[in-house]
């Protein structure tokens, strides 16, 4: 047979089973808490022909576990949702590959703590104690307005935060307390709170909807986020013009946390994968995160809800620990804590 006539069938058999096979597949492995909008997720699979497969893969601590277990052979091409206070581990194995996008052109310096370009932001929320305005206004009692005001006798049994060897909101105000009183006062600190009565659950949904008073628990002081209040409003039955709760958020007392994402090392899509980071960059995609994951975006250029910037409140001073810090210390504060607090 003809040698140009071979080479077209192969090229026409190539062809067809490329048809045949259908888009390719994206993996991309996230917390549990990640979240996105049908059509944003149908407009990248279709302007790119790609099929987007969202592996859910627990905890951050979890999930980045698996990550590490898998690494250089791993089981998805993205990696979502490692944040600062798990950062430093996640670099330190060597899990992400270098992708500099263009899109960090439009992300504030601020976010950007991995000078290598490995994992790049993609949101930030703030985790801060929340309170039930009806509690104190009934009472005629003034709100804690920082930390420190937690020791005092008027809040004695008031508050529920959650235990931060189980929970990322309970790490993340243990780092605001290790900043706020130093290495050397901050057990003291927990001493103080567990003196005054401090209640530890192990996760977020007990904490808030069990124990937090605006769910029918006893404690109307709660941990939770800055963000919290705007959705009380935004997803309330019946509409409302002020949120009913309120945060506290003098100097210190929340504790900003920050998520990445990074393209895997060993993946087979490199190139789908640095798509689907730049979409994630995106301000179409920025834009959709806070109503889904109730978090906030990083690109400078997305716009929020106007619910948002009606009633959020960002912390002027958050409380930041480094991510070498962190990975360094983190273990042994949180065995301090354990056997402080509840022991």
């Amino acid at each position: 047979m003809n040698k140009k006539i071979i080479l077209l069938l192969v090229s026409l058999g190539m062809i067809l089973t490329a048809c045949a096979s259908g888009p390719q597949t994206l993996k991309v492995m996230t917390h549990d808490s990640f979240a996105m909008s049908e059509e944003l997720k149908t407009a990248f699979e279709e302007r790119n022909d790609v099929t987007l497969e969202i592996i859910a893969s627990g905890d951050t601590g979890s999930a980045l576990n698996k990550a590490i277990l898998s690494k250089g052979n791993p089981i998805a091409d993205v990696f979502y949702g490692v944040d600062n206070t798990f950062l430093n581990r996640a670099l330190e194995e060597g899990i992400f590959e270098v992708y500099d996008s263009p899109v960090l052109d439009v992300i504030p310096d601020d976010f950007e703590l991995d000078p290598q370009k490995r994992a790049l932001p993609v949101d930030f929320g703030d985790v801060c104690l929340n309170y039930d305005r009806r509690y104190f206004d009934d009472l005629g009692l003034q709100p804690p307005l920082n930390l420190a005001d937690l020791l005092k006798p008027e809040y004695e049994g008031l508050l529920v935060v959650t235990n931060p060897a189980t929970s990322s909101p309970g790490l993340a105000f243990l780092l605001a307390t290790i900043r706020q009183f130093g290495e050397d006062g901050y057990l003291v600190y927990w001493q103080g709170l567990k003196e005054n009565d401090l209640l530890v659950v192990n996760d977020w949904e007990t904490a808030y909807y069990s124990e937090f008073s605006r769910s029918g628990g006893s404690r109307p002081i709660v941990l939770s986020y800055a963000s919290s209040p705007v959705f009380e409003v935004i997803y309330t039955d019946a509409p409302i013009d002020e949120p009913p709760t309120g945060i506290v958020y003098g100097d210190g007392a929340c504790f900003r946390q920050v998520e990445f994402v990074g393209i895997l090392d060993g993946t087979k899509q490199r190139g789908l994968a640095e798509k689907w980071v730049d979409f994630m960059l995106s301000t179409a995609f920025q834009e959709d995160i806070p109503l889904q994951m109730f978090v906030f975006p990083v690109n400078q250029n997305a716009q929020l809800d106007p619910a948002f910037t009606r009633h959020l409140v960002v912390p002027e001073m958050p409380a930041f620990v480094s991510p070498e810090d962190i990975a360094h210390n983190r273990e042994r504060w949180i065995q301090e804590w354990t056997e402080t607090v509840l022991r």
